[in-house]
């Protein structure tokens, strides 16, 4: 079964490059560019991970993040803090908000998808 995978992002560029990196590794893409869209998302598609990015207009990747871990329906989904904040104190709070690894931009890419294919093995 392929896994599903949300990007959650609102810079084009990055969501395009994902988009294709992720499609290439055989991953079944969905894409959200803001964090309402993005909770609704995860929602209804139930994705195995999301590339979620701290920033964005609507909810923020944290508030988003915080949502899904309240929510016992969404146990299983991995989340992945995409975000150019890299102080300590934002890491701090992406832990404190849930997510399963955190990853400042800009990103290597060829880390970054070994990070993803860790996650979903």
């Amino acid at each position: 079964m392929t896994a599903r995978v949300l990007i959650a992002d609102d810079e084009p560029n990055i969501v395009l490059s994902l988009q294709f990196m992720l499609k290439r590794e055989g991953y079944e893409v969905l894409v959200a560019r803001d964090g309402t869209e993005a909770l609704e998302t995860i929602r209804r598609e139930m994705p195995r991970l999301v590339l979620l990015d701290g920033m964005m207009p609507g909810l923020s990747g944290f508030e988003v993040c915080e949502a899904v871990r309240a929510d016992p329906a969404l146990e299983g989904v991995r989340i992945l803090m995409l975000t150019a904040k890299g102080r300590e104190t934002d890491i701090a709070r992406g832990t404190g908000a849930g997510v399963d690894d955190y990853v400042t931009k800009p990103f290597s890419t060829r880390e970054l998808m070994a990070r993803i294919r860790g996650m979903l093995a």
